[in-house]
Order: structure tokens, then sequence, then C-alpha cells
């Protein structure tokens, strides 16, 4: 057996254990881990200063090295999450529907976990601990493969929870990492079948589409982000302003961040320039077309073909004048990756029209798309941001992470 099967081995063990633990069990294992953390937040952050260095020695640009920094206030949150995980509902055992049928049989269905999960994701630590802390309270083990970028982070953050779920008595090869980050490791989890119920990816397009393509293992897509805001002709442009500034630049190299604006003819030449102003603070690139380049003039880079459909992650924005609102849709369902849509609106027709016709798992009014996020939807943590539509869509919470299965009684009832 290879080292990811003997660990995959394990894993499938823990995972039978897993789904039989009591509630209690493991909320007293993820408190545990939230405990654990905190107090050993200065080993943490060694181990992600060695990676920050390594980043920047490699050329790692500022908004990916932000991607990847950990902070006391950071581990804090991160911590914080894992008790709100444990503060949710137990998804597993609940009953979906219940019903007795004529011949008297009494026909459940209930929750129960997918199995082992298995998630490669790219360098942000911490989905390390959101992803076991979900799959845990799920009742799930999983395997994770971060990014090299990342590693020592991980690992100091798995040896962590590792030891802290052994001290709550229950089976620490419930969360384990794979310890090589070669494209053969990540390659070799995708064809894991023996040992893995479900792959999630999480990171960028090309991780997710090679994924995608090349598993053999069932994959649920997620993350990927080119994320629109349409500015409509009734909008407040004040409040459009903060929210494209938001969306953009809060923290632009996560999933929920817009890449693309899309701004109504007949508000741009008021609303470009507020929003080139209030943009400027972060030095955001506009790439723009030939519109929008007229009204802000030789800052604009022009846009390409290419751009309205890519994910910078980054302080870099697509800009578009539309001339209605049927154009603004159209575009959005055109380009967009099925992630979240905003539209700033006083119009309540429009709005409505917006939520209805936009396909993407999220889609707001008056609001930042950066809102797309398992915390702020009230889910504790997230495993990531479905963009597919079978089993899950949008932020994945603990009853994503499930199945279901029937449960029968009978009298003595044959057929």
């Amino acid at each position: 057996m290879t080292a990811l099967e003997v660990q995959g081995a394990a894993a499938k063990a823990a995972a039978r254990t897993l789904a039989c633990a009591g509630t209690r069990d493991k909320n007293a294992a993820l408190e545990a881990i939230a405990s654990a953390l905190l107090e050993r937040t200065q080993e943490i952050l060694a181990a992600n200063a060695a990676d920050l260095s390594a980043a920047a020695a490699s050329g790692m640009s500022e908004s990916m090295q932000d991607r990847l920094r950990l902070t006391a206030q950071r581990i804090a949150g991160i911590a914080d999450g894992v008790r709100q995980v444990a503060a949710l509902p137990d998804p597993i055992g609940a009953a979906v529907s219940e019903a007795v049928r004529p011949n008297g049989l009494r026909i459940s269905r209930r929750r129960v976990p997918l199995g082992v999960i298995g998630i490669i994701y790219e360098a942000r630590p911490n989905v390390t601990v959101d992803a076991a802390a979900l799959c845990l309270k799920s009742g799930n083990a999983v395997i994770l493969r971060g990014g090299k970028e990342a590693f020592r982070s991980n690992q100091a953050l798995t040896e962590i929870m590792r030891s802290a779920i052994a001290g709550a008595g229950l089976d620490e090869n419930a969360v384990s990492l794979v310890q090589d980050t070669s494209r053969d490791s990540a390659n070799e989890l995708m064809h894991l079948t023996a040992y893995l119920d479900v792959l999630i990816p999480r990171g960028g397009r090309g991780l997710i589409r090679a994924v995608t393509a090349n598993a053999t293992v069932p994959v649920i897509r997620t993350g990927e982000g080119v994320c629109h805001t349409f500015v409509d002709e009734s909008a407040d442009l004040d409040m459009a302003v903060s929210i494209a500034y938001n969306a953009k630049c809060s923290r632009p190299s996560v999933c929920n961040a817009m890449e693309c604006i899309l701004v109504h003819r007949a508000v741009a030449p008021a609303f470009l320039p507020m929003m080139k102003g209030k943009m400027d603070e972060k030095s955001v690139e506009l790439r723009g077309d030939e519109t929008v380049q007229a009204i802000l003039g030789g800052c604009v880079v022009p846009a390409t073909a290419e751009d309205w459909d890519t994910e910078y992650g980054d302080y870099i924005l697509a800009v578009k004048v539309v001339d209605s609102l049927d154009e603004a849709i159209d575009f959005c369902n055109t380009h967009g990756t099925g992630h979240s849509e905003a539209i700033v609106t006083d119009r309540y027709s429009n709005a409505q029209r917006f939520l209805n016709e936009v396909d993407a798992a999220a889609v707001y009014v008056n609001a930042s798309t950066r809102f797309t996020d398992g915390g702020e939807f009230g889910l504790g943590a997230e495993i990531g941001i479905s963009t597919q539509k079978m089993h899950a869509r949008g932020p994945m919470g603990l009853e994503e992470l499930t199945s279901t299965k029937f449960v029968v009684y009978g009298e003595g009832q044959v057929r």
C-alpha cells in the first residue's frame, strides 16, 4: 500500500466510529480543538512565519500572501469559528421525512455522514481548521491536502487538532494531512476511490477544473468566483460606491470578491468618477470598455475579451457599461461562474427580475457579494462555496456534508 492508501484506510476506520459518536463527544473534541489553537498560537505563528518567508522569496503576490497570513487575531477568529460549529445543531440522525404506509410500514429518511471526505485546497490555512471542524461535527473523517505554500502552517494546525481529538477520546485519524504536496499526491487522491466518498477542491479556477476533469472520486465543485455587481440606473450612487469598494477591496483574493462591475449607461458619467476616486485608495487597476475609457480617460486599461472571464484575486477590476437590465442579466449569466451576483437598485421590479433571472448560488440586492460565507449565513464555518447544482449549492455547512438513508420499521410485513 502507498502512504496515501494507508492514510485512507485509517480515515475509513475512523469514519465508522465517528459516525456513531454522540453529539456530546463530538462537541467536546471541538471545544478541545478551539482551546488548543489558542494555547498554541505562538507555535502556529512560527510555522506560518516560515511559510510567509518562503512565499515572499518565491515572489508570491501581496494579495496571495494575505490569504496565507495568520495573525493572533485570525487564529482567535478560527477558534471562535470552531466553537460556533460546536454550538450548531447536530444534523446526524435528524429525520428529514417520516410517513406510515397503508401496509403499516413506518418509513423515515435520516441524515447520515458522507463518510471520508478529501479536500484539495491552496494557500489558506484557515481552511484546514474550518474543514476539520465541519467534518468532525457532521460525523465525517477528512483527509486534507493543502498546497506547498502553507504546508508548515497546515502541519502545525493538523498536529494540534489531532492531539486535541485524541485527548477528547475520539480517533485522531478522523483528521489527517497529506504530507506530500507534489502533483503526484493530488493525482493519487483524485483516484482514491477505495477510501474516499467525495472530493472537494477549494481554490482557483485551475485547481478546480483540474480536479473536476481528472478525478474518479465524486467531486463537489466549489470556489470559482467571477462575481459581478450591477449598478442600476435607479441606484443610490453613494451606496453603490460603498458596496463596490467593499466587494472589491475588503479582501480581493477571496472567491466572493467582485471581479467585474456593470454600470447602467444612464448613471455611468456620474458614478464612474465617484467609484474611481474610492478605488484609488487601494490603487485598484481598472480595465474598462470604450465607454469607460471615454469617461475616465487614460487611467483605464483597455479591457480585452479575457477580462470579462477572469478571476483576478487582486486589486484589478473589470468595468463595463451596459444599456439595460436585460443586458446586465445576460452578461452575468454568460460570464459569471454561478457564485455570487449583486444588483444595486431602488426599483423593486428590477430587483425581483435580477433575483429571479440570474443563475447563481447567491444573489444580492443592495449588499456586497463578500457576504457569501458560511459564518455570515449562520452556518458556522464552511467547507467551501459550491457553484454546482447537484446535492449542495452555495456555502456548504453541516447539512451539506450529509447524505440520507431510509429507515424502515415493520411488524412482519412481506411483499
